[in-house]
């Protein structure tokens, strides 16, 4: 049983974790093995999802909510006047473990504020998953932030215990960081990227060699930028991701409408509510980068520097090329079947096959799960007989799409994914 100093921290590094979202566990399948505890197989990672639509799945904790900066976003700055704590590597642990076999999670999401300096703090967190590991064989998700500025072979420690490595970038250019947090820089943080990136190749080539070497952050690694804290366009942001989604080891990039903890700070903006809309809609465009080929140049420029609000980023190409349109469904290329409104990847496969067999109509296409209301305007079938965007404007196609059903929707049931995207 669990004590109650043990309890009382849980309940102090819990709450000052909940920030951060560049948690998820996929890309890894670490079996169960006789002797040991956990897996990321048979039931899985457990995921929920809190009020605001944030992912908060795992034991999620902080090894300490201690902090030498004092980055003006931050809940856990070192100026707050807040309830700190620190576990020990034991009880950190112990706690994971008694958790698992309550079986009140199936992985842990691990991270810290900085204490002493990157390397020290560096240092307990790789002791933390590795006694994980090689004392109690725990078999689940380890999912490890790693410290902007620890060295390269501490990193590289890490990734023979964790199933993902995250550096969170945080602000998306160099400028505005020096501003909010100007103890940081970007250097502290891409150089921990590189090593993590270089490890994962490494760790490939040696696989390749020899069966039995072991794998380096078998789930690659994934980042995190506050959105609404500065004013960096959305083009600032998705430019950025694109230029991460180079790496091959860069799974996922995840986006946190900045939430004024710190409301006492000049530098930061005032705001009533974190910017969710937004927040969704960079999630759709980052989709888009990932899955359906878009570049980040085609969804924001200097001309459309910001996506819009009222309307998908999809949707939002779409109307802005007209001259693409309409496509017809029954000879169109995968490619640009993911350029219709309302057609996902899973349904524009189905198409690919499906009309070797003879030419689709609208009925058919709804049973594969395209969203007809708005690919009606965007494409040609067997018999739809619907105008397209070549018969209404492209204004007239915004209007009838974007008509108020006078329900006021709620920004925190946004979905993420888009269309018919599971």
């Amino acid at each position: 049983m669990m004590n109650e100093s043990v309890l009382e921290k849980l309940k102090i590094l819990a709450e000052s974790a909940k920030y951060d979202v560049s948690c998820a566990s996929s890309g890894t399948s670490r079996a169960h093995r006789k002797g040991g505890v956990g897996s990321t197989t048979g039931w899985g990672i457990c995921h929920s999802f809190a009020e605001d639509g944030r992912c908060i799945s795992l034991l999620k904790i902080m090894l300490t909510n201690y902090c030498i900066y004092d980055c003006a976003y931050c809940i856990n700055r070192r100026s707050n006047d807040i309830p700190r704590a620190t576990f020990s590597v034991t009880e950190l642990v112990q706690l994971t473990i008694e958790f698992y076999r309550r079986n009140y999670i199936e992985g842990l999401f691990l991270s810290s504020g900085v204490v002493r300096n990157p390397d020290y703090t560096m240092e307990r967190l790789v002791k933390t998953i590795k006694d994980l590991r090689e004392i109690y064989h725990f078999n689940g998700y380890i999912h490890m932030k790693s410290i902007p500025g620890a060295s390269q072979e501490l990193i590289r420690e890490a990734g023979l215990y964790a199933d993902r490595l995250s550096v969170n970038i945080e602000i998306p250019n160099e400028t505005s960081l020096q501003l909010l947090a100007p103890e940081k820089n970007f250097n502290s943080v891409l150089t921990p990227m590189q090593y993590i990136h270089q490890g994962v190749s490494e760790s490939k080539e040696e696989r390749r060699k020899y069966r039995s070497a072991p794998r380096f952050a078998p789930a690659g690694q994934s980042t995190q930028m506050i959105v609404g804290a500065t004013d960096d366009s959305d083009k600032d942001i998705l430019f950025l991701s694109s230029a991460l989604y180079q790496h091959s080891t860069m799974k996922r990039v995840y986006y946190s409408g900045f939430v004024p903890v710190n409301s006492y700070d000049p530098r930061l903006p005032v705001l009533k509510h974190p910017p969710l809309i937004r927040e969704n809609r960079l999630y759709q465009a980052d989709w888009l980068l990932r899955f359906y080929n878009f570049k980040a140049e085609e969804l924001v420029d200097d001309s459309y520097p910001n996506l819009e609000l009222e309307i998908d980023p999809k949707l939002a190409w779409a109307l802005r090329h007209p001259e693409k349109f309409p496509v017809d469904i029954n000879r169109a290329d995968y490619e640009m079947s993911l350029r219709i409104p309302g057609l996902g990847v899973k349904s524009a496969k189905m198409i690919l096959i499906a009309r070797r067999y003879g030419r689709l109509g609208a009925s058919q296409l709804k049973k594969m799960g395209v969203v007809m209301k708005k690919a009606q305007y965007f494409m040609t079938c067997n018999e739809l007989a619907l105008k397209t965007i070549q018969e209404i404007t492209p204004g007239q196609v915004r209007q009838i799409l974007t008509r108020k059903t006078g329900k006021q929707e709620d920004p925190r049931q946004l979905k993420i994914i888009f269309d018919n995207e599971e």
